[in-house]
């Protein structure tokens, strides 16, 4: 049976194949997959998902590898082997406001998607807030008055400044990472063995 790997759908799936190519695999299949959420290369298949459904599916062996962002290990903390970073998906955590805003003096209320690394974050600071989880478009809430701020990845910043928010603080960074099965490693250690070294050579040094 051939390696089953998921990848991220959107971003982290276009970067990996680039990725990928660039390691002497073909890749036209997977580019030219339409609406297929499952595809079979000549020495693997692979499935496309979500970030925190990837991390799923390698917990329970649906999956032998996964490509996700660091974000979603930090915030779901699957039960799989994180192997090592890869070089790109580069991105950081921040909690950003409107600019100018100036935050309560009592208790703020924050907005994310990322409810667990908002709430470690804050408590490592010392400050109690409220936190509100939003799915997508986070940056809505302090123009629309739901949260004071935010706390979500950011890449470039563009999509914060187009909304008029600005980045008051970053705390975390992430790379995108390869994930195995636990039971994979194990079981299935010699089909693995040739992707996992090809990925690791100009990987595992990232974030």
């Amino acid at each position: 049976m051939k390696p089953v790997v998921a990848l991220t759908k959107g971003r982290l799936e276009k970067q990996f194949l680039q990725y990928f190519e660039s390691l002497g695999y073909d890749i036209k299949p997977l580019q030219d997959k339409g609406r297929k959420l499952r595809v079979q290369t000549d020495q693997f298949a692979f499935i496309f998902a979500k970030g925190p459904d990837v991390s799923t599916y390698v917990q329970y062996g649906i999956a032998d590898l996964g490509i996700v962002g660091g974000d979603i290990l930090a915030e779901f903390q699957p039960d799989v082997y994180d192997l090592f970073p890869l070089p790109f998906g580069k991105c950081r955590m921040a909690v950003a406001t409107e600019q100018g805003k100036v935050w309560p003096a009592q208790k703020k209320t924050i907005a994310s998607k990322y409810t667990g690394i908002t709430k470690e974050f804050f408590k490592n600071k010392g400050e109690s807030v409220d936190i509100i989880k939003l799915e997508g478009s986070v940056e809505l809430a302090p123009i629309l008055g739901l949260a004071d701020g935010i706390v979500d990845i950011v890449e470039t910043g563009t999509t914060l400044k187009e909304n008029g928010l600005v980045i008051d603080e970053e705390f975390m960074r992430f790379s995108a990472r390869l994930i195995a099965n636990r039971s994979s490693l194990k079981l299935k250690r010699q089909e693995l063995a040739q992707i996992i070294e090809d990925l690791k050579q100009r990987g595992g040094q990232g974030e």
